[in-house]
Parts: C-alpha cells; sequence; structure tokens
C-alpha cells in the first residue's frame, strides 16, 4: 500500500504562517538592522577622523605659538585709555509709580 502524503488546511496555514514569518524577519534585518549597523560605523569613523583632524590642529597652533615671535592666547590685553571707569559717576534713578 503507497502512504498518500495529504495536506490539510491546518497544515498549510501553519505554512504559510512559517513563510510570512521568515519573510518579515529577513526584511527586518537586511532593510533595519544592517543599514543601522553600517550608518553607525560610518559615523563613528567620521567623529574618530573629526577629532584626529581637531587635535592634529590643536598641536599644529600648539607648536606655533610657542615658538619665538609669537604672542601666547592669552595674554593679557593692554587696558586701553577709553574703557576707564570714573569713579563717582552714577546715574540717579526714579521711581515711577503708575
Amino acid at each position: 500500500m503507497l502512504a498518500v502524503c495529504t495536506f490539510t488546511p491546518v497544515m498549510i496555514a501553519r505554512f504559510i504562517l512559517y513563510a510570512l514569518g521568515f519573510y518579515i524577519l529577513y526584511k527586518l534585518v537586511f532593510d533595519l538592522v544592517i543599514p543601522i549597523f553600517r550608518t553607525t560605523q560610518k559615523i563613528r569613523q567620521q567623529f574618530g577622523d573629526m577629532q584626529q583632524h581637531m587635535q592634529d590642529q590643536m598641536n599644529a597652533q600648539e607648536g606655533n605659538y610657542h615658538s619665538p615671535g609669537n604672542a601666547a592666547p592669552n595674554s593679557p590685553k593692554k587696558p586701553s585709555e577709553k574703557t576707564s571707569s570714573k569713579a563717582g559717576d552714577y546715574i540717579d534713578f526714579e521711581e515711577v509709580k503708575s
């Protein structure tokens, strides 16, 4: 006697649900997870490059400041005569009642 394989509606529905679940999982991984992973790596690399570039610029500026003939960037400025304050000058405010 030959064994006949019959597909019941429950088996067909279960197969369709499994196939749909695998398809959704596939789309989730390849359309969301992998692009986010790649973007994160790219952004980290760009931040690292930018940080290295800024460090190089700071080192170059630091080297320029210590060379002879250049003033230090934080050296105090000479006070100008225009900004000197006069002692005793004040404005008398009157209280305004409404």
